[in-house]
C-alpha cells in the first residue's frame, strides 16, 4: 500500500516536455502554411488599391471635362484640388 501512495503523490497535473514540443511543432507548421498566403493577399490588396486610384483619377478627369469643356492633365487636377497629393503620387507610380 505504501508504494501505491507514493506513486499517487508523484502524479502532477500538467504537460510533459514531449507534449509541449508536439504543440509547438503543430503551431510552427500552421504558421508556415499561413504566412505565405498572407503575403499573397497583401499583394492583391495593394494591386486593387492601385486600380482604385487609377479609376478615381480617371473619374476626376471626366468631371473636369464636363465642368470646363477641356481635357486636364493630372498635374492640373492636383493643382485645382480635384485629387490629393497622395492620389497623384499613387497614380504616377501605377503608370510606370
Amino acid at each position: 500500500m505504501k508504494g501505491n501512495m507514493k506513486k499517487k503523490r508523484m502524479d502532477f497535473a500538467g504537460f510533459t516536455l514531449l507534449e509541449m514540443l508536439v504543440v509547438l511543432l503543430i503551431i510552427s507548421v500552421l504558421i508556415l502554411l499561413f504566412v505565405p498566403n498572407l503575403s499573397k493577399h497583401k499583394e492583391s490588396v495593394d494591386k486593387k488599391g492601385s486600380e482604385a486610384i487609377v479609376k478615381i483619377v480617371e473619374t476626376q478627369i471626366d468631371l473636369y471635362q464636363i465642368e470646363k469643356n477641356q481635357t486636364p492633365s493630372v498635374e492640373q487636377l492636383l493643382k485645382e484640388q480635384y485629387i490629393t497629393q497622395e492620389q497623384y503620387d499613387k497614380y504616377q507610380a501605377s503608370k510606370k
